[in-house]
């Protein structure tokens, strides 16, 4: 049947995703009027379990709302319930955090460029047939995820919910001896995080950009992860698709009142907007806003897998060619991970206190799936009055949406041989997970209902 007749098409589920939904597209006379990405799972209502709970015990709880990116969750809450209580966390104890952050970088970015991503590049049904084809990629990636969870279950106790974590630091710190193991291992990942962006840059890449503005984490020296302020990057415009626009930085503090949520009736999922337009942080904004401060061996690579170069302000806008850009990024965090082993000294204490006082505090960090905002409200007593809780996935959703309402048309007007609904389904599918989206976290992936009228 061709493109202007009625038909409905239903994919129970997408595979290699976190999380359940539904993805409806309208199509009218040839033209896609509408993409609606449905989450249908109840709220978790994690921000209601946190009140009246005491301001020590929001990292352990909110842990909990993901089991691939606890870590994000953990030290986003730290940060801001420390800024509530007026403490910074500094020297060792913070290079501590951020080891144990980049071991959450390393395991979730490569169970998604090995296991979920590089599948639609090659021309397999699943993460099996994957690792029949090509056995040595994927132990590749499992050798490379391992050395993450080694560093979670050093320094967090355990790589699932790590239980080591507190306001101001951790219940124990290790020695140097016992961080050297995991330089061994890391320094072996290096090889194979390197390996992996040639491997991954070399798969066939649909042309496609994504035209929203870009939102991620600004400290300059640093690719941001755990410091710095919001950033934006600029919608570009023409000429401009491959290289930096304008860049603005947003006090942490400015977050709500810039960024605004609206429930749609067709998901239980909040919807947001920067300035009033769909807005896309993860990978490819992290890139854009902060690829020149990547550690020299991550910008080389970047460099050899055509990337361009993150030293003038390369950006890349494709979302097919996110896979590659995670690859860039498992190789940065692999290597600041030995460089923070290498300087390493045992603090004197595990942690400072944290006494609590009225007050509110905000943070923001870099989960692996882009930019993770919380937001806290202390009581006279230290218990929790207010909490606010924007995960990453809940900021991308309207811009997925665009991004699947673009890619659909281009194929609806492909002259000649307009798209069947398999075709438009698995592109469909493809659109959805270069986002890796996380979509429990966010507030469940997919049906797929194409309405052709």
């Amino acid at each position: 049947m061709n493109d202007r007749g009625s038909r409905l098409v239903r994919l129970d589920a997408l595979a290699r995703v976190e999380g359940e939904s539904a993805l409806h597209l309208t199509v009218r006379d040839g033209q896609v009027s509408a993409a609606r990405l449905s989450v249908y799972e109840p709220p978790r209502f994690f921000e209601a379990f946190l009140l009246g709970r005491g301001h020590a015990e929001p990292p352990d709880i909110t842990a909990r709302i993901c089991g691939i990116c606890p870590v994000a969750y953990q030290m986003t809450a730290c940060q801001a319930i420390e800024r509530a209580c007026g403490t910074t966390v500094g020297g060792q104890l913070a290079a501590l955090r951020r080891l144990l952050y980049y071991g959450e970088w390393i395991e979730s970015q490569t169970l998604h460029i090995h296991l979920l991503h590089a599948v639609d590049f090659l021309g397999c049904s699943s993460a099996i047939e994957l690792a029949r084809d090509q056995r040595a990629a994927v132990e590749r990636g499992l050798r490379i995820k391992q050395a993450g969870n080694a560093i979670l279950e050093q320094l967090g106790g355990r790589a699932i919910h790590p239980v080591n974590v507190r306001l101001g630091g951790f219940y124990r710190v290790p020695s140097p001896a016992e961080l050297r193991p995991l330089a061994e291992r890391l320094r072996r990942a290096q090889d194979d995080a390197l390996e992996t962006v040639r491997w991954v840059a070399g798969f066939d890449f649909p042309d496609h950009s994504c035209d929203c503005a870009l939102l991620a984490m600004r400290d300059p020296g640093h690719y941001a992860i755990d410091s710095g302020t919001p950033a934006v990057m600029t919608a570009p415009s023409g000429a401009d698709a491959d290289r930096a626009t304008a860049v603005r930085t947003l006090a942490v503090e400015q977050f709500e009142g810039r960024v605004s949520e609206r429930q749609v009736p067709y998901s239980t999922a909040l919807h947001l907007a920067l300035d009033g337009r769909p807005y896309l942080t993860g990978s490819l904004a992290r890139y854009a806003i902060s690829g020149r401060w990547l550690h020299p061996v991550a910008a080389e690579a970047a460099r050899a897998a055509g990337l361009g170069d993150p030293a003038e302000g390369a950006v890349c806008r494709n979302p097919f060619r996110s896979i590659v850009v995670r690859a860039v990024e498992v190789t940065h965090a692999v290597a600041e991970a030995l460089r923070i082993i290498a300087a390493y000294e045992e603090p004197p204490h595990p942690y400072i206190e944290v006494p609590p006082r009225r007050a509110t505090g905000c943070a923001a960090t870099e989960a692996p799936r882009g930019l993770l905002y919380h937001r806290y409200t202390l009581g006279v007593d230290g218990a929790l009055t207010s909490a606010r809780i924007v995960p990453p996935t809940a900021q991308n959703q309207a811009a997925i949406e665009g991004d699947v309402r673009r890619l659909a048309q281009s194929l609806l007007d492909r002259p000649g041989d307009p798209a069947d609904d398999e075709e438009l389904t698995t592109l469909c599918e493809r659109a959805v997970r270069n986002h890796d989206p996380c979509i429990s976290c966010a507030a469940h992936f997919l049906d797929l209902t194409v309405d052709r009228g």
